[in-house]
C-alpha cells in the first residue's frame, strides 16, 4: 500500500458505496410493498362493505328522523290540548277565547258599535 494519505473524495465515495441499496434489496422492497398493497378485489370488497355500512346508516337516520318528528307530533298534540284546556278553564264556561272574542265583534258590527281595538 502506497503511503499517500486517502482523498476526501474517494473516503466518501467508499461510504457511498458500503450505504448503497443494491439490487436485490430493491427486489425485497418491491416484494414487501407488493405484499402491503391492497389488490383490486380487496379494493372491490372494502367497496362493497362501505356501500353497505352507509345504506345501513342512512336507514338509522331516516328511522331516527322519524321516531323524532313523531314524537315532536305528539308533544305538538299535547301542547294543543293543554291550550285547548286553560282557555276552557279560563272562561269557565266550555267556550274558547276566541269563539268569545268572535262573538263580541259580531255583535259589535251588529250594534254599529265602535271596536275597542280600533281606538
Amino acid at each position: 500500500m502506497s503511503t499517500e494519505p486517502e482523498s476526501l473524495i474517494l473516503q466518501i465515495l467508499r461510504q457511498m458505496r458500503a450505504e448503497a441499496v443494491t439490487k436485490t434489496d430493491l427486489e425485497a422492497l418491491r416484494t414487501d410493498l407488493r405484499a402491503e398493497l391492497a389488490s383490486k378485489s380487496e379494493l372491490g370488497s372494502l367497496r362493497s362493505e362501505l356501500k353497505s355500512d352507509i345504506r345501513s346508516l342512512r336507514a338509522d337516520v331516516a328511522s331516527d328522523l322519524l321516531t323524532v318528528r313523531k314524537e315532536l307530533t305528539e308533544q305538538i298534540v299535547g301542547l294543543r290540548r293543554a291550550v285547548v284546556d286553560y282557555h276552557t278553564s279560563v272562561v269557565g264556561h266550555g267556550v274558547l277565547i276566541s269563539d268569545l272574542e268572535a262573538r263580541v265583534r259580531r255583535v259589535e258590527q251588529h250594534l254599529n258599535l265602535p271596536s275597542l281595538t280600533a281606538g
